[in-house]
């Protein structure tokens, strides 16, 4: 079925916003709705069965309405997967105090997650990459400390390498630990600039570190997160829980689908969402490939792997995939 349409009156300015860099947009739509879209000016020919090219020209019409201003990708992909209505932030989404003012909860999980961060003093992020997990749980923290609700903020995750053996790593501590913690690092110059997150540092309100360092302390009116938890021990992941202090808040965020512990070693973070699961206090929230907000590619590909390990168990749920890896370094040998 071919469908045509005029776009009146005639915008110059809202075309290109619908179209993006190069059509950009419209072969983004063409890929995730199975049609074809060609246009001359304000003049459209959809192309495709004739469902899916009536739900392209019903998107078409309504980014054509929001195009006053450029189309970013991630409310492209927000449209496509039918969340027309978190396009605009809703009242009663949690507001963050940060550097980025466009930050804003994108899903209804990522809603309920930046709720449970805000009410429990222990809250638990699982799902696959590109749901903001570990974005969403820094942001949380910088708000914290922005309010002055906690006096630092310190993050730490399993030095773990995703299925390949480095081998030793020169320089000191810190340049040693950098490449395992650099995710961390890119968030928080994200969310407070380079210049912030330095002076930070230097007057011991912000830390990171190795969770092998973490042993023996007790953590005190700080956020502190977890990242990476899938590959932790059971071991592990109870010594961090415990580390926990007066005034403090912890957020733990991990993958089950990627987990490069050495095979056979069981993870934390299974582990813990099964023994946790009903004491008060704690909050566990799930993340789907609808809650990807990076390139539209990436739930495809969450999706897809998925769907193998579904075949491969003969089962509907989605099986933990373990990959190979290097034993956890020790703090000796960091």
């Amino acid at each position: 079925m071919i469908l045509r349409h005029t776009f009146t009156p005639h915008n110059n300015t809202r075309l290109s916003h619908l179209c993006g860099p190069a059509d950009a947009h419209l072969r983004t739509i063409e890929i995730a709705m199975g049609v074809k879209i060609a246009h001359r000016h304000e003049q459209f020919k959809i192309d495709g069965p004739k469902a899916k090219a009536n739900d392209a020209l019903e998107l078409l019409q309504a980014l054509y309405e929001m195009a006053d201003d450029a189309i970013a990708e991630d409310t492209l992909q927000l449209m496509l997967a039918g969340d027309t209505d978190l396009i605009e932030a809703p009242l009663d989404t949690p507001q963050l105090s940060t550097r980025r003012a466009d930050l804003r909860a994108r899903t209804p999980n990522q809603v309920q997650y930046l709720e449970s961060i805000a009410v429990h003093d222990i809250t638990f992020g699982i799902g696959p990459a590109g749901t903001g997990k570990t974005y969403l749980a820094v942001a949380c923290a910088v708000d914290a400390l922005e309010r002055s609700n906690v006096q630092r903020i310190v993050l730490t995750r399993p030095a773990v390498e995703a299925g390949e053996r480095l081998g030793f790593l020169p320089g000191d501590l810190t340049q040693k630990v950098d490449p395992y913690l650099r995710p961390l690092y890119d968030a928080l110059y994200d969310l407070m600039g380079y210049d912030r997150v330095q002076k930070a540092f230097e007057r011991n309100v912000l830390e990171i570190a190795p969770l092998a360092f973490m042993r023996g302390r007790t953590l005190n009116n700080a956020f502190v997160i977890l990242d990476e938890a899938q590959n932790t021990t059971p071991e592990q992941m109870k010594m961090f829980l415990t580390r926990i202090g007066f005034g403090s808040r912890a957020v733990v965020t991990g993958d089950v689908s990627q987990i490069d512990l050495p095979k056979g070693m069981p993870s934390g973070l299974i582990d813990a969402e099964r023994v946790l699961r009903r004491v008060k206090g704690i909050a566990i929230n799930h993340f789907t490939s609808a809650d990807v907000v990076r390139h539209p590619l990436v739930a495809r590909i969450v999706d897809a792997y998925d769907a193998r390990g579904r075949v491969s168990e003969g089962t509907s749920a989605p099986r933990h995939r373990t990959r190979t890896a290097r034993p956890l370094p020790s703090a000796e040998e960091l």
